[in-house]
């Protein structure tokens, strides 16, 4: 059984639950009573993401045409947008939006794919992914595909700085400790996706989400976003 399975829901009074002796005591228990109390930090927030993600839908209009163009020129009869169901913030349920990347049956084809997982948890990724289209690749890439969700961050679904937003069956998986991922609003980017990306696995990124969470602040924020903005220039290990 995984050292993180088992563990109760409820988080005890100090930021991190440790006990000496415990295998569990190297890892990191968020409160949460001190994390939902952080009205400043969370209109600021909530603020900014109102701002930035309209500015971005506007500015970036041009760039939507362009790759809805390209996404149907590599492949006429499907659709530009891809949606699905995610989880987020206290495990609520949303439809977030994505540039389509892959061929139109892509879901039904995922369970012949399972085998080939590269990745260990509660996550599928396949760096040769057989069902990513030509355009698709680039996207992925440079996170292009994920600039659709911009309206995900205006709806208030989605924040720009955050863990990003699992499956409901990856969400079945999870233990007590990676549950705390669904502690804040999931985001369009985050310190996993400046850290590496897909060369992270599943417990290094739930990891890192966890210490977002308990390091999160507005120059934190913003320093994640440079991060980003940097790896649609220079991508990292997405794929």
């Amino acid at each position: 059984m995984d050292k993180r399975e088992g563990m109760a829901d409820s988080y005890s009074s100090s930021e991190f639950e440790q006990t000496a002796g415990d295998s569990t005591a190297n890892l990191q228990w968020l409160n949460r009573t001190k994390i939902t109390s952080r009205w400043g930090y969370q209109l600021v927030k909530r603020l900014f993401d109102i701002f930035a993600s309209l500015c971005g839908l506007i500015i970036l209009a041009p760039v939507f045409l362009i790759i809805a163009l390209l996404i149907k020129l590599d492949d006429p009869q499907g659709p530009v947008f891809f949606s699905q169901i995610r989880v987020g913030q206290d495990g609520q349920k949303f439809r977030m939006y994505k540039f389509r990347s892959m061929c139109v049956n892509a879901e039904a084809k995922l369970a012949s794919l399972m085998a080939k997982n590269e990745v260990d948890g509660a996550m599928f990724k396949m760096k040769h992914d057989p069902r990513v289209t030509k355009i698709g690749h680039f996207i992925r890439k440079t996170s292009i595909d994920e600039f659709p969700q911009l309206l995900n961050v205006l709806l208030g679904h989605m924040s720009l700085v955050g863990p990003r937003p699992p499956l409901p069956r990856e969400v079945a998986e999870y233990t007590s400790y990676d549950r705390q991922r669904l502690l804040v609003k999931p985001g369009c980017t985050g310190l996993w996706q400046v850290s590496g990306r897909n060369d992270v696995g599943f417990q290094e990124m739930v990891d890192l989400d966890i210490r977002y969470i308990r390091q999160s602040g507005i120059k934190f924020d913003l320093q994640i976003i440079w991060s980003t903005v940097a790896i649609i220039f220079h991508p990292n290990g997405a794929y």
